[in-house]
């Protein structure tokens, strides 16, 4: 009998091009990858994967057991979600991952109110690390995922994933208070062609929008630091060092020294609920999307207190 871990390494290796690549999306060793591949083969009797430039190409009847292999695990989620609709109690774990402002401003009231809801729900939440949540969702480490997407950057869903909106996101220009345009009611990009920004590391998603953004208006974007968090940011542009684009949701308090000015037109994210479409556990799914969806109206419907004191306590 075929061993369906042995094929799911199969399948990984067709789907990402390489043994390596296979090992990171299943966070494993490349050796442990080969290892499975070549238990494989034996199994089967036959050559699966030869070498091709760098990477490696599958053979016929490899590609035969991966089909195979990808309709053995469907079947799978459709045994699970079969199971799951019989059960009277949405139950069972399930994962959640936002990035980190969502994580900060969304998750905990969104978490809270799936267990408040379904008490025999096990949600266990995991702040996201990596900018490309997609490959978690595909190898079954997460089941809901929070994501954004800019209005210039659009969030486009490999196939098999679906989505569910949330809410928008509105972005201010934080700006050291002493900085010539700090009073003014509102700001263009457009005026801030010579403006050291304080930023999020290379590579990442609101990195590469920013740059894109800039750029598109004709700028010659001077990023002179980089932060992951959007406090070290904030301390950054109060010490004078530059300004940054901070958006509103997760962010509590504004250091002395700092003044958020809204953008003209307004820089705006939208934020969504993200999972596999065939997923097995279904109604847990929907459970956590529906709280998230609470959550949200919530958020949108009564800020937080410190979102109306920004520019008093920055000018403090």
């Amino acid at each position: 009998m075929l061993n369906l871990e042995r094929l799911r390494a199969l399948q990984a290796v067709s789907a990402h091009g390489s043994v390596a690549a296979a090992a990171d999306a299943l966070h494993v060793t490349a050796s442990a990858i080969s290892q499975q591949l070549a238990k494989l083969e034996r199994e089967v009797g036959e050559t699966l994967i030869e070498r091709d430039g760098r990477g490696v190409r599958l053979t016929r009847t490899a590609s035969v057991l991966v089909t195979h292999a990808m309709r053995a695990m469907s079947a799978l989620d459709d045994a699970e979600s079969a199971i799951d609709a019989r059960r009277v109690a949405v139950a069972g774990p399930i994962t959640v991952t936002a990035f980190a402002t969502a994580a900060r401003g969304l998750a905990p009231r969104a978490i809270a109110e799936l267990r408040r809801r379904h008490p025999d729900l096990r949600a266990i939440f995991k702040e996201q690390r990596d900018d490309d949540v997609f490959p978690l969702l595909d190898r079954r480490d997460v089941d809901v995922a929070i994501e954004a997407e800019w209005f210039n950057r659009p969030l486009v869903l490999p196939e098999g994933l679906s989505k569910a909106f949330l809410l928008d996101d509105v972005a201010d220009i934080a700006m050291p208070a002493r900085h010539a345009l700090a009073q003014r009611r509102s700001v263009k990009l457009e005026d801030l062609r010579d403006a050291a920004w304080i930023c999020w590391h290379e590579g990442t998603m609101c990195h590469d929008w920013l740059l894109k953004t800039l750029r598109g208006l004709g700028h010659a974007p001077r990023v002179e630091h980089t932060a992951s968090e959007h406090a070290t940011q904030l301390a950054l542009v109060a010490a004078g060092l530059g300004c940054a684009v901070m958006p509103r949701l997760g962010l509590e308090t504004v250091p002395a020294g700092v003044v958020l000015v809204p953008s003209e037109p307004a820089l705006r994210r939208r934020v969504y609920a993200v999972w596999r479409t065939n997923a097995p556990q279904q109604r847990a799914i929907t459970a956590a999307v529906d709280a998230f969806k609470v959550a949200a109206k919530a958020l949108v419907a009564a800020p937080p207190a410190a979102a109306g004191r920004r520019r008093r306590v920055a000018a403090a």
